[in-house]
């Protein structure tokens, strides 16, 4: 899952792409609210973590710019200004939650846990598809009682592929949401992650369920028998 970070505390936005990070999500890191209005309304990002206080626009500005340009992604506001009339301006203005600074790092995590599971048809915190269950909190994947060590990107990819079963995922599409940089240069990355996925997924012979649809993507589906 892909998250824009907007915060221009030179060390609060480094640390907050890092912990993000940990959690395994793709994350990008603007410090402007001009920026954050050309990325958010760009780039598909699955959430948006939006400081108030920002050179140019201020979050409010930002958030109401996206709503109105038809972005729906979930915005979190962070703030210092803790007033319960600020907190109203900014869930007036199209976000979907607010936190107070200084806040606790797991609390932010937790409240993007959160707003992802209310944007995803499957709002359980464990996702499974066929044998194979992740668990979005513990970010344990297990196939039937395995457990499948994977990294970062293995972990987003599989991630989003349960979140879109039977949906053709393109290159792109996928680049977009697990990467967290320029996604038209990635294609041969992405099939290498696939791969590598698939051998972790499939090491005890099971069967195959990310299948190639040549000349379009990805799809995760039940083993042709």
């Amino acid at each position: 899952m892909r998250i824009l970070v907007v915060e221009d505390d030179p060390r609060l936005g480094p640390s907050l792409k890092k912990g993000l990070e940990k959690h395994h999500y793709a994350v990008d890191v603007v410090s402007d609210g001009e920026d954050a209005v050309m990325m958010g309304t760009t780039t598909p990002y699955d959430l948006i973590v939006l400081d108030v206080l920002l050179p140019s626009l201020n979050g409010f500005e930002v958030c109401r710019q996206l709503r109105s340009n038809k972005r729906t992604m979930p915005i979190l506001l962070l703030t210092a200004l803790g007033e319960v009339d600020h907190r109203v301006t900014g869930l007036d203005t199209g976000a979907d939650d607010y936190l107070t600074k200084p806040f606790a790092f797991r609390e932010l995590a937790a409240r993007v846990r959160a707003l992802l599971r209310r944007e995803s048809a499957t709002r359980t915190v464990e996702l499974q598809f066929a044998d194979i269950t992740l668990d979005t909190g513990t970010h344990e994947a297990r196939r039937g009682e395995r457990v499948i060590p994977l990294n970062s990107k293995e972990y987003g990819l599989l991630e989003y592929l349960m979140r879109h079963p039977h949906q053709v995922l393109s290159r792109t599409m996928i680049a977009e949401h697990v990467w967290d940089c320029d996604a038209e240069h990635l294609s041969n990355v992405i099939d290498v992650y696939i791969r590598y996925l698939r051998r972790k997924l499939c090491e005890f012979d099971e069967p195959d369920v990310i299948h190639t649809i040549r000349g379009s993507g990805y799809q995760l589906k039940e083993p042709v028998s």
